[in-house]
């Protein structure tokens, strides 16, 4: 019944920004006096310490792009895989619904050649429509994000 503390996400380190004006410029070659040379040394691995993470994240940045567009490019591979499927199916489901046409007129011009022609026409007529509300059907399948239809 305790409630657990959860930690929150600690931010990611950055380095200090560079200093606008620097005062005391100094090397760390003669001259500069005993206690100027860990003043510099400090100050050289601060920058080095920056100059590090700057590549880091332009690194870690380069990959996250190249990630986002293998991404992008599978996905393309499969919505076209996908279309070539759909169009599979539906030649199939034609192909069935065409047979099953066929058959059902054989057999009506078997046994009755006078009438069949008026049912013929009629009929038709009913698949005509009823192939249009399928391909409303349809359009509704198609990926919403696709642009440009």
């Amino acid at each position: 019944e305790k409630t657990v503390p959860i930690p929150e996400k600690l931010n990611e380190w950055a380095p200090r920004p560079p200093p606008e004006f620097v005062r005391d410029v100094m090397g760390s070659s003669a001259g500069a006096g005993s206690g100027e040379f860990h003043v510099y040394r400090h100050l050289r691995r601060r920058e080095y310490q920056r100059q590090d993470f700057m590549d880091a994240m332009a690194e870690k940045q380069r990959l996250d792009e190249e990630f986002q567009k293998k991404l992008e490019r599978n996905k393309m591979v499969a919505e076209e895989q996908t279309a070539k499927r759909r169009r599979k199916r539906q030649k199939l489901k034609e192909k069935k619904l065409q047979a099953k046409k066929n058959k059902i007129e054989q057999k009506k011009q078997e046994k009755e050649p006078d009438q069949s022609q008026e049912r013929a026409s009629s009929e038709e007529d009913e698949e005509d429509s009823k192939e249009e509300e399928e391909e409303k059907e349809d359009d509704a399948e198609e990926p919403s994000f696709v642009m440009g239809r």
